[in-house]
């Protein structure tokens, strides 16, 4: 296939686009620049309603309202908001986070395995993504692996060996079409390296290299697709595995800004 003949390899530029989020949020008040991305929406609701999270604003288009938080206050204070689940939702928040302030960025979240050797629960950080998504090719060139940024792997990296987590480090296999990984495509994706697969890692990262942020992913090893039969195994109920991925993303952020300048 030609590039010319599929629309999403047709690259937009790096020029300014009718609607940029920093002129709509202008005149909001800022947020702090270090920010949490938390894909367990239940787990936020439980922090709020703990008191360990304050909402401060909610982001608002068609459907729900994206409810941001502040955790702490003072120069330790952290932005923390449920991006919404898939790459269009998710790159659309984060766009309007970094219109807000937002500046460095982990986000926490679960993933399905295409390595059967990864348990339940194993924490795992993001070294790159297969862009198999479309919305990571509005903002970079047309390519096959985006990188996340190095001083948010590790960050990642060294607050779980302070805390004695272990960590893998993986290739993430970004997907749209949740319900079309059809074995052969899982063979393919696990030859080029990929350990897991998820669908927001590779789009979130191409707006951070647009935007000039820092974005990490950190994720635990959830459903296993490696083989002839999908084994749920109860990856959402893992919610030990979901708190200390919170713990752990937050501990990286602040890490993340004492890295100082990329």
């Amino acid at each position: 296939m030609s590039r010319g003949s599929a629309p999403i390899l047709e690259s937009p530029g790096r020029g300014p686009a009718i609607i940029e989020p920093d002129r709509l949020y202008r005149k909001k008040p800022r947020l702090p620049a270090a920010a949490v991305l938390c894909f367990f929406l239940d787990l936020l609701r439980e922090e709020e309603a703990a008191g360990r999270l304050k909402p401060v604003l909610r982001l608002k288009g068609e459907g729900d309202p994206i409810q941001v938080w502040r955790r702490g206050r003072g120069a330790r204070a952290q932005t923390v908001c449920f991006p919404g689940i898939g790459a269009p939702m998710a790159a659309s928040t984060l766009e309007e986070l970094i219109a807000l302030g937002v500046r460095d960025v982990i986000a926490c979240g679960g993933a399905g395995v295409l390595d059967s050797s990864l348990p339940v629960g194993q924490a795992l950080v993001v070294t790159s993504a297969l862009r198999d998504e479309g919305t990571s090719y509005h903002y970079l060139k047309p390519a096959r692996w985006v990188r996340l940024h190095p001083f948010a792997s590790r960050a990642i990296r060294q607050v779980c060996a302070e805390g004695g987590q272990s960590l893998r480090a993986v290739r993430a296999w970004t997907t749209d079409g949740v319900y079309r990984e059809t074995p052969g495509q899982i063979r393919k994706r696990r030859a080029e390296g990929c350990g897991v697969v998820e669908m927001e890692a590779a789009a979130l990262a191409a707006v951070a290299r647009f935007r000039k942020i820092r974005f990490g992913q950190l994720l635990y090893a959830g459903d296993d697709v490696s083989g002839s039969v999908w084994r749920h195994r109860d990856w959402t109920g893992q919610l030990a595995a979901r708190r200390a991925m919170y713990r752990l993303a937050l501990s990286a952020c602040e890490r993340l800004r004492s890295l100082g300048a990329s």
